[in-house]
């Protein structure tokens, strides 16, 4: 349990029966009246953020999310299948959970699922990874304009924009965070 008067930015909570991540707090103590606790909560599940204020005296119950490696093996359809390095048990996520968060991600690449209580809601991808380009237009002798990119299709089906220098057929390295180009290998 944890209280409103000891909240810290990054704690995760269970509030209005969601799981709830603390992003900003503020402790209000006005000339006239009791002090309060301004808090910015964002759903855990829908990424969704709310305001709102408490009594500093108010108690919740800390959740645990569960950060675990496992091994992306294969789409089929509307599931991905994931498989525990450890035991080998392997599960099945919905397209609808994944989201965009695989879309940089090769088969047999290594991603943590994110988990509360044994319900799934997100997939963390490494934070870069190495593709190799499939299809990009070719670089001109002359195109030397400051930062000029050009759209490549990495080997995932995802488009990332690259200096045009970078070729048709080179491994690159992409941030995951942000879906930009990197560096080349």
């Amino acid at each position: 349990m944890v209280t409103a008067g000891d909240f810290k930015n990054g704690i995760t909570i269970e509030y209005d029966g969601k799981i709830c991540q603390i992003i900003e707090f503020q402790h209000v103590k006005p000339g006239k009246g009791a002090a309060f606790v301004r808090t910015k909560l964002k759903d855990i599940k829908s990424g969704g953020v709310v305001e709102t204020t408490f009594r500093p005296t108010e108690k919740f119950e800390n959740a645990h999310i569960d950060r675990k490696d496992m091994q992306y093996l294969y789409n089929d359809g509307d599931l991905y299948y994931f498989m525990d390095g450890e035991t080998y048990d392997q599960i099945a996520v919905s397209a609808e959970k994944v989201g965009d968060s695989l879309k940089f991600v090769k088969e047999n690449e290594t991603v943590k699922i994110c988990s509360c209580k044994g319900d799934i809601f997100a997939i963390e991808p490494p934070i870069t990874v190495e593709l190799q380009i499939t299809e990009t237009e070719p670089g001109f002798k002359g195109n030397t304009a400051t930062n000029a990119t050009k759209p490549a299709i990495v080997e995932t089906g995802a488009t990332v924009y690259v200096p045009l220098f970078v070729e048709q057929g080179e491994t690159i390295v992409i941030d995951t965070r942000t879906g930009e180009y990197s560096k080349r290998v």
